[in-house]
């Protein structure tokens, strides 16, 4: 199980993350940011797996993953 976490301001919406997550886990928001875009959101901290392949494809850079309570490495 990993967490992710999503800059809310940062993000512009653009579903990226969520259109390459492989496990589903990320869906858009209910809420709005200051710019007016539903930032995207873990909606299954369960299923995710900490692959960090939306936070790959963020191309403003608003999302960190994290195993078990630390920032997930990138594999080399």
């Amino acid at each position: 199980m990993a967490y992710v976490r999503i800059n809310a301001e940062g993000c512009k919406a653009c579903t990226l993350c969520i259109a390459f997550c492989p496990q589903n886990c990320l869906s858009i928001g209910d809420t709005l940011n200051s710019r007016g875009f539903h930032p995207a959101a873990q909606h299954d901290a369960r299923a995710c797996t900490g692959c960090r392949i939306c936070a790959l494809m963020c191309p403003d850079v608003c999302i960190e993953v994290y195993r078990d309570g630390k920032p997930a490495a990138a594999k080399a």
